[in-house]
Formats: C-alpha cells, sequence, structure tokens
C-alpha cells in the first residue's frame, strides 16, 4: 500500500489533495511545513510525497534539497506561483514532477498515479545506500556513525561526508575543489587548504599511520581517494 506525504501550510489544501486522492489503496501523511516533511520521511517508508514551495520554518526547496541526500522518493512540487524561475528551481533540485495551483483534482490524481507506477514498478523504489564498508571502516549513513575495527570513530559534520563521499565512489580521485563543492555546497574557491586539514583530521583518526595511509590517499596534483581493497 503506498504511502503518500502531502505537505503545504495552508490546511485547506491539504485537506483537498486528501479528497483528491481518497483511495483505499493510499495511506496519507501530512505536514505543514518542510520540516515536518524531512522529519516524516526520516520516520516513514513513504512512496510520494506533494509538497508547496514556499512554507514557513522550511520551504519546499529547501526541505527536498534534504530529502534528496537520503531518498530516492518521487517528489511533485507544489506552487501558487506559474513563473518559470519556480518550475526549473524545483526541477534541478530534484523534483520528479510540477503542479501549479489551483490544480485539476483528476490531474493531480493521474500525475500521483504515474509517478507512483513509476517508483514502484520500474526501479525506482531501490533505496539509496545507507551502509558502506571499505576494510575495516563502516559508515553508516541512516545513523551518522563511523567505526573502524568496530570502534566508534566520532567525526564532525563536515568528516563524515568527506568520508562518505569518498566511500560512496572508491579508487575515484575527487579534487579538492570537487570535495569542497559536494560537501561546503559553495563555490569553491581558495578552498584547498580547508579540505586538506580536514582530510588530516580524518587520517588522524581512522589511519593508525597517518604518515602511511591505508586508506585515504593523496593522488599528487589531482586530488584524494579511498582505495578499496589494498594494503588493508
Amino acid at each position: 500500500m503506498p504511502n503518500i506525504l502531502i505537505c503545504d501550510d495552508e490546511v485547506d489544501i491539504v485537506n483537498a489533495l486528501r479528497i483528491y486522492l481518497s483511495d483505499p489503496d493510499y495511506t496519507i501523511f501530512t505536514a505543514f511545513n518542510g520540516k515536518q516533511a524531512v522529519e516524516t520521511v526520516a520516520k516513514e517508508d513513504i512512496h510520494l510525497i506533494l509538497m508547496d514551495i514556499m512554507m514557513p520554518v522550511m520551504d519546499g526547496i529547501t526541505a527536498m534539497a534534504r530529502i534528496r541526500e537520503t531518498s530516492a522518493v518521487p517528489i511533485i512540487m507544489l506552487s501558487a506561483k506559474s513563473e518559470d524561475t519556480d518550475k526549473i528551481l524545483g526541477l534541478n533540485v530534484g523534483a520528479d514532477d510540477y503542479i501549479t495551483k489551483p490544480f485539476n483534482p483528476l490531474e493531480v490524481s493521474a500525475r500521483v498515479r504515474s509517478q507512483l507506477r513509476r517508483y514502484l514498478k520500474f526501479g525506482g523504489g531501490t533505496p539509496l545506500q545507507e551502509v558502506y564498508v571499505i576494510g575495516g571502516i563502516e559508515l553508516n549513513d541512516k545513523t551518522k556513525t563511523v567505526t573502524l575495527d568496530g570502534d566508534d570513530i566520532a567525526l564532525t559534520p563536515k568528516e563524515f561526508d568527506i568520508l562518505k563521499l569518498l566511500m560512496a565512489s572508491p579508487d575515484r580521485v575527487f579534487s579538492p575543489k570537487e570535495i569542497y563543492s559536494e560537501v561546503w555546497k559553495e563555490k569553491p574557491f581558495g578552498t584547498d587548504n580547508t579540505v586538506a586539514v580536514h582530510i588530516r583530521h580524518l587520517r588522524e583518526k581512522l589511519e593508525i599511520d597517518p604518515a602511511e595511509p591505508r586508506y585515504i590517499k593523496v593522488v599528487f596534483g589531482q586530488g584524494y581517494k579511498i582505495e578499496k581493497g589494498r594494503n588493508q
């Protein structure tokens, strides 16, 4: 039975969508701001989200970006505006579809069925990887924990995100600018030293001998990588 999350700060809109999607095969969850939506997705097995863009506490674009860090669930954005800029922004951040208010009940129902069919039947429902293991390092993205040979390792959020980036693509070389862009979500200007400091701290926590690392390697003139299956 598909679980659908409706998120809009207008109670009347939420109630209307519940009526449009009154199907015994659906279980409906509701949220009234982006923060509640993110929390619901973290707790429940949601298969589709209808989410407004303009909301208090956390807007729909920010909430969608947070959700996309851990889930590939289909997201249909809702907006009272018809400007192309809103649509382009939503689709670029990760929306699967877009409906402009006021919407036609039949259109909403059809688009929901289409997205659910694709997600559940054609492989879209495969969850994103949550646990990464390389040698003695295990990173759990759901619990945000890291262990080394069974012992807990305390990492800062940025150290965790860098390690996850490297472990998700073992043996791939990431330049300092790529790492900064992916982890800090900012334009990488003069950031090589910032990344180098975080890499050094990671090595101090994960390597027996940081000067002779088993895992996080420097590729001279190119960047950093984590090696899988070598010297471990």
